[in-house]
């Protein structure tokens, strides 16, 4: 059920953040995705009546138990480091931008 309705929501939204609310990596990225003007759907694990279900279906589909556990365009892309290292290299923005989750190229950088 849990992995089925994860699935639901990755395919249905452009860029998905599973995250918990008190974690500083995922406020990390979220605050990135906000930089970027990236329109994203971030999902708060620790305020979900099922986010424990949710966090061990992502964990069987990913094989990534943490947070945050990001999605663009409908396929994993990873946890902060993976994120933080595409904008570093400057391949960030054209996935979120492929995914139709911003509208022009920014060039912001960290």
């Amino acid at each position: 059920m849990a992995l089925a309705k994860a699935k639901e929501v990755v395919s249905s939204n452009p860029v998905v953040v599973y995250s918990k609310s008190y974690c500083p990596f995922c406020v990390d990225v979220k605050q990135l995705l906000d930089q970027l003007g990236a329109s994203y759907k971030a999902i708060e694990l620790d305020k979900e009546s099922d986010g424990s279900d949710t966090q061990a279906a992502l964990a069987e589909w990913t094989k990534q138990r943490t947070v945050p556990n990001v999605f663009i365009g409908g396929s994993h892309i990873g946890g902060c480091d993976t994120t933080m290292a595409l904008h570093k290299d400057g391949k960030l923005v054209p996935l979120l931008t492929e995914a139709g989750a911003v509208a022009k190229t920014s060039n912001l950088k960290e």
